[in-house]
């Protein structure tokens, strides 16, 4: 009994297309096992972080330096305090020391002019104009000293602002280089990636084509493959042979 296989194929001019895809994908299929697989090497677009920029470095040294740690100690204010400024309170109370020796000279004038010099009068009025002068002059010199702490201590605050200004445009300006030095690394990172999996892209954009072709865009082909019939020997092909004609001489009446 013989029986009949019909095979489909796709159509020939398809046939080239689907051969060449599928033949690609085993390609990139070899060795797909995780333990195994080293057709895809992830250090090519392993994720990099941008160093540290020259100007953050140096705002941070700044930053943590000696002298910028000196700028805020309660002793700040010392490095700024003027060199003339002891000289200045010097100057000024031996001003003060020759007013007040005028004053008291004055004083005794009028004493001795008043028949009061040597009295006790006298010398309780003597001894109210020291205690006032010495009141004065105590004064003249807090208030010296103080203004020249104030002047300091001001002049230390600036600089601290300055230093701290320029510590933070150094920084600024480090960010934004490093910035852009990330975004290098990542384009590089995003182009390597694309680099080593474009096989891959490439088949998977080829299979969505394939698969959008509707069925029966093209004529398929059926291919029918019947079984072959097993040849006769030669004594069975002569029997049949030799029945034949001798059917054929009893019909003609050839044999009696």
């Amino acid at each position: 009994m013989s029986t009949t296989t019909t095979i489909t194929k796709p159509a020939p001019i398809l046939e080239g297309s689907l051969t060449a895809f599928l033949k690609s994908i085993d390609k990139l299929g070899a060795g797909a096992v995780p333990s195994t697989f080293t057709g895809i090497d992830t250090s090519a677009y392993a994720p990099k972080v941008a160093a540290r920029t020259q100007a953050q470095t140096d705002a941070l040294a700044a930053a943590t330096a000696p002298e910028m740690q000196a700028l805020v100690g309660p002793d700040a204010f010392k490095q700024f305090m003027s060199p003339y400024q002891q000289e200045v309170i010097d100057t000024t109370l031996a001003e003060f020391d020759r007013q007040q020796a005028i004053a008291d000279t004055a004083l005794r004038d009028r004493a001795i002019q008043a028949g009061a010099y040597g009295g006790g009068r006298e010398g309780v009025m003597a001894a109210e104009s020291a205690r006032g002068a010495a009141t004065n002059r105590a004064n003249l010199q807090a208030q010296l000293l103080a203004q020249g702490f104030q002047q300091a201590q001001a002049a230390a605050a600036q600089d601290l602002a300055a230093r701290q200004g320029l510590g933070q445009y150094q920084s600024a300006l480090g960010q934004q280089q490093q910035a852009y030095d990330q975004a290098i690394l990542d384009a590089n990172q995003i182009a390597a990636r694309e680099a080593e999996f474009q096989p891959f892209t490439q088949l998977g954009l080829i299979g969505q084509q394939l698969a959008q072709i509707q069925p029966g865009a093209f004529p398929t082909q059926t291919v029918g493959v019947g079984a072959v019939a097993p040849t006769a020997s030669p004594m069975s092909q002569f029997l049949g042979g030799a029945a034949g004609v001798a059917g054929i001489a009893g019909k003609l009446g050839i044999f009696g």
